[in-house]
């Protein structure tokens, strides 16, 4: 679960030039209010890195999600063994990326979040911050984020199935028939949603 700071780091990292000319711009920031940074980065890390993850893996999950449409199209007896060798490459390429993507998040934060902290949070405020994620409830409450997404996204899965089901198969056939070809049979079905949320692999 994403706290409001990392929706900002996905915001800097867009804008890190912008965010670097605006910092060279601004007053001098004294070295106790970097430290306060820093710290509230050290903080963070652990959300920056789940960021960065998740951004290492979003198009191996659109990959796989595709790749399982094209396997509909495969001869039944050769379906199983590819699909094996496909997460394989899949979990290869996650192993491979996500160290890249997640040391240069990590190496990023006090040139992108790092400005945006000081512009904005006056040293009592960030004070408060780091007070406040450093607190045993707040820590507590954040272990708890991926089984409060598990909860509620097996929840919601189970709920919302066969109604995106039938608009899923009702998306094929039309991008099908706009496409003039004929939808390839179990496509819709191997492109709906998982029965749980993707475990990492």
């Amino acid at each position: 679960m994403l706290k409001p700071l990392l929706l900002g780091a996905a915001v800097a990292l867009s804008f890190a030039a912008a965010d670097a000319a605006r910092a060279q711009t601004s007053a001098p920031v004294s070295a106790a209010k970097k430290e306060l940074v820093a710290r509230v980065l050290q903080l963070q890390q652990p959300g920056i890195e789940a960021m960065a993850r998740q951004l290492a893996e979003q198009p191996a999950r659109q990959l796989l999600q595709g790749a399982g449409q094209g396997l509909q199209r495969l001869p039944a007896e050769r379906r199983e063994a590819v699909a094996r060798d496909i997460e394989a490459d899949v979990r290869k390429y996650i192993e491979e990326a996500t160290p890249i993507v997640r040391d240069r998040a990590v190496a990023l934060a006090p040139t992108t979040i790092g400005p945006l902290l000081e512009e904005r949070f006056t040293e009592d405020e960030l004070k408060q911050v780091v007070a406040m994620l450093e607190s045993p409830v707040n820590r507590k409450f954040q272990a708890m984020g991926g089984e409060m997404q598990r909860a509620i996204g097996e929840k919601l899965i189970a709920d919302t199935r066969g109604q995106v089901e039938v608009k899923l198969r009702a998306l094929d056939q039309t991008v099908a028939r706009r496409l003039g070809i004929a939808p390839a049979s179990g496509a819709a079905s191997a492109a709906k949603p998982a029965a749980a949320p993707a475990k990492k692999p």
